[in-house]
């Protein structure tokens, strides 16, 4: 008697990085189990940061999700705890396994929201081909980027959601995180240094950077000779394989401000599971196998995407296939900041970027900056009650 057909939904984001490597799992796990076929869409990467996932969960069976929901989730349930489900030394090799805090940053007070299949922060990029026409070397401190920029030759992410991300590293750099007392969201002292040291930088950035994400500044980098240097934007690997692009970036990690390597705030993305899934039992099967180590080193990676897993990120086939993409942004990985995940912060995060982005473009009051920062984030933290 022939098994009864299985149809999942899944949501991911229109990146070759989010979508091929989910397509070719999906149709893999198709032809192991001909009974059930899984259907990928995909939204744009500002709604993958902004959609509420509570309102997806209706909708798919499986999610990918941005790691800032794991307190929303873990307090509406809208999205099943893995820790639960999943068994317990597939969960530790998950943990043992990390790029960083990757699988950590989806697990809150315990409630493990997904598996962290794509692991990224933002990194350095530059075009090798560009920086030896000019006779430079890749910058290595704060002060070798400067002078890149004061000639016009470096791209930044300046949306108002990669500014914060900006600021978020800034202060984790200078020796104090965000978040850390809910009396205030960082200290006046470390935050204004901050702002500052955004705002010098932002007035040698070309103004067409203040409406690119991440994606838009490589296929800049690769599609013009504009810029010859990104100090940090959230790392795709697909801009350094053979063929996807005009150009080859090769990656980096970060520069040193004040002796001590920028920490960047984690990213990636992670596969979740819908509350509401008729079939929890199969989406659970296929996100164990889109997890485990051989598929992440493979056909997700040979297929686009950026492997959430150790042994793909030292996989010597990968590295070569990315020139070294993985090997050499890999330190920056594991010292990521891993930012606020209470159920309050989408709040935050969805209204704090535009007042830096703006100062950072234009001037104005630091303290101002700062003081709105602080006021939007005790307006969070009230959302938490």
């Amino acid at each position: 008697m022939s098994q009864k057909h299985i149809l999942l939904k899944g949501i991911t984001w229109d990146h070759s990085r989010g979508y091929t490597s989910a397509v070719a799992t999906a149709q893999r796990f198709h032809e192991l189990n001909p009974n059930v076929e899984i259907v990928w869409e995909k939204r744009s990467l500002q709604a993958f940061a902004d959609e509420p996932i509570d309102q997806l969960a209706k909708r798919y069976d499986l999610l990918i999700i941005d790691h800032p929901w794991a307190g929303f989730a873990a307090r509406t349930g809208v999205i099943i705890s893995l820790s639960k489900h999943l068994p317990k030394d597939f969960l530790d090799d998950q943990l043992a396994n990390s790029v960083g805090k990757s699988h950590e940053s989806y697990c809150f007070d315990g409630y493990q929201s997904a598996l962290a299949i794509d692991a990224a922060t933002p990194v350095a990029a530059s075009r090798p081909d560009l920086l030896e026409k000019l006779g430079k070397e890749i910058p290595k401190t704060w002060d070798d980027l400067m002078e890149l920029a004061k000639a016009g030759k470096i791209a930044i992410p300046g949306i108002p959601q990669d500014t914060l991300m900006s600021f978020y590293m800034l202060c984790s750099t200078l020796g104090e995180d965000v978040a850390i007392t809910k009396d205030y969201f960082i200290s006046e002292e470390i935050g204004l240094k901050a702002l500052d040291i955004l705002r010098t930088l932002g007035q040698y950035i070309n103004p067409s950077c203040f409406s690119m994400n991440p994606i838009k500044v490589y296929e800049a980098m690769t599609r013009t000779d504009k810029f010859v240097y990104s100090p940090f934007a959230y790392g795709y690997s697909n801009y350094s394989r053979r063929g996807y692009a005009k150009h080859i970036l090769k990656f980096h990690n970060t520069v040193s401000l004040e002796g001590k390597k920028l920490i960047t705030t984690l990213g990636g993305t992670g596969l979740a599971i819908s509350s509401n899934s008729a079939h929890q039992d199969i989406a659970l099967q296929y996100a164990q196998y889109v997890a485990s180590p051989e598929v992440q080193k493979t056909i997700f990676f040979d297929n686009g995407g950026q492997p959430g897993h150790r042994e793909a990120w030292l996989d010597t086939s990968n590295n070569y296939m990315s020139m070294d993409y993985f090997k050499d942004t890999l330190f920056t990985l594991d010292n990521a900041f891993l930012r606020p995940r209470y159920h309050g912060h989408m709040y935050f995060q969805d209204h704090a970027g535009a007042p830096i982005r703006d100062f950072m473009k234009d001037g104005g009051n630091a303290k101002s900056v700062l003081h709105k920062l602080n006021t939007l984030y005790l307006e969070s933290l009230k959302k938490e009650l």
